[in-house]
């Protein structure tokens, strides 16, 4: 697919994109970013890996927009991560329990 960036013209090919950025380690994400294969790139350093031109030549808008086109997921900002699995608070002591009184408490500091 023909797309423009940076005011240069690419003949861009998702297979093409896939293997140009394996074997690429992704740099921290801090803005927008693109998903590919189970790895989340920066669109500007995969930008600069597709049309080999300086960062500070293009937008993180061109790149998005073209790979969005090549049917890339891109994010505006880095997905969320979830939340760990919450582990079950121990129960408070009931009122019946005779050790559980704030007696037992004294015993056992005092």
């Amino acid at each position: 697919m023909r797309c423009v960036i940076a005011r240069y013209p690419f003949d861009l090919i998702k297979s093409e994109v896939e293997a140009s950025m394996q074997g690429v380690r992704p740099e921290p994400v801090t803005g927008a970013c693109v998903t590919i294969g189970r790895k989340l790139y920066p669109v500007k350093q995969v930008g600069e890996v597709i049309t080999r031109q300086d960062r500070r030549d293009f937008t993180a808008f061109e790149v998005t927009r073209a790979l969005t086109r090549l049917g890339f997921t891109c994010h505006a900002t880095p997905p969320l991560r979830p939340a760990p699995p919450m582990t079950p608070a121990t129960p408070a002591p009931s009122a019946s329990d005779p050790d559980a009184g704030p007696q037992s408490y004294i015993d056992t500091i005092g």
